[in-house]
């Protein structure tokens, strides 16, 4: 298929690369054309100048963008340029209320959306094994899915347009709060005098064990890296989009507001710039001792 791609970033990257591979015609753009040319020259890929200029003879529109915010302004730069019928995959984690307008005005020109974010962070997006939880009509989700297969090994239908996004932001608040206390508990067990590897390793082998004292606590908290590839400031967005969905629902959440706030707080205290991992720091900060990392 004829594909264009908008976003180019630690995800896009790799998630183009893999629909280059699965033998895709893609043309990508960003905010950053150099970034764009780089892809382009690595990849055997076309680079476009613009968003309206990507879109032009396509059979799918994808992006994976910061927020909504910017998938809406794209989809209105390329509205007149798709031909009735493309798909629009929104892979952004945006907000579900949103995407369902994006998708309206979209419908309106006989452009059909499909929402789906994704999960696995960088690693799982250059081997192509992302988690992708879909929202739209089944038709449309049935014409996406040879496209999500090149990057995701794991999809999801889950409702509507808006449905995959909503999941996400609950995966992420999941995983945000999961975070959150298992770097409480290393921090309390080595007050008391236990070894954080080793209590790791206790985790990992018991009821404790979650995707953060797998996949994230030695790799890059106890390594002192915090370089996960998906910023704090992401995280808290999510975290925000998760609150706004339980709102929306008349859903009492006093937990999760809890979570959002200490995440905020941290993205605060540490200032830009920083990895989600990093929310370790801040929970040191208040503990008063930095973790020891083996």
């Amino acid at each position: 298929m004829r594909l264009a791609f908008a976003g180019i970033g630690n995800m896009g990257w790799p998630m183009a690369a893999n629909l280059v591979k699965a033998g895709h015609d893609v043309t990508v753009c960003d905010l950053s054309a150099e970034r764009a040319a780089a892809f382009a020259t690595e990849h055997g890929a076309r680079a476009a100048a613009s968003a309206a200029e990507a879109a032009q003879g396509v059979d799918a529109f994808l992006c994976i963008l910061p927020t909504s915010k910017e998938v809406a302004l794209v989809a209105a730069e390329v509205a007149d340029a798709l031909p009735e019928g493309t798909l629009f995959v929104d892979l952004t984690s945006g907000n579900p209320s949103r995407t369902v307008e994006i998708a309206a005005a979209l419908a309106r020109r006989g452009i059909r959306v499909v929402d789906a974010p994704v999960s696995g962070g960088v690693s799982r997006a250059k081997s192509g094994e992302l988690a992708i939880m879909l929202g739209g009509a089944e038709a449309d989700l049935d014409a996406a899915e040879p496209l999500l297969r090149a990057m995701g090994t794991s999809l999801h239908r889950c409702g509507p347009v808006g449905a995959g996004q909503a999941m996400k932001a609950l995966n992420n608040l999941t995983s945000a709060a999961g975070f959150l206390i298992g770097i409480e508990a290393l921090l309390i067990g080595q007050k008391f005098g236990l070894e954080p590897g080793k209590m790791v390793d206790v985790l990992n082998a018991s009821t404790g064990m979650n995707n953060s004292t797998q996949k994230k606590f030695r790799q890059f908290v106890l390594s002192r890296r915090f370089d996960s590839g998906f910023g704090l400031d992401l995280m808290v967005k999510d975290l925000g989009i998760a609150l706004d969905v339980g709102r929306e629902a008349g859903v009492p959440a006093p937990f999760a507001a809890l979570c959002r706030e200490l995440w905020a707080s941290a993205a605060s205290h540490l200032g830009p710039g920083e990895d989600h991992t990093a929310v370790a720091k801040f929970s040191e900060a208040l503990a008063r001792q930095v973790l020891a990392g083996n």
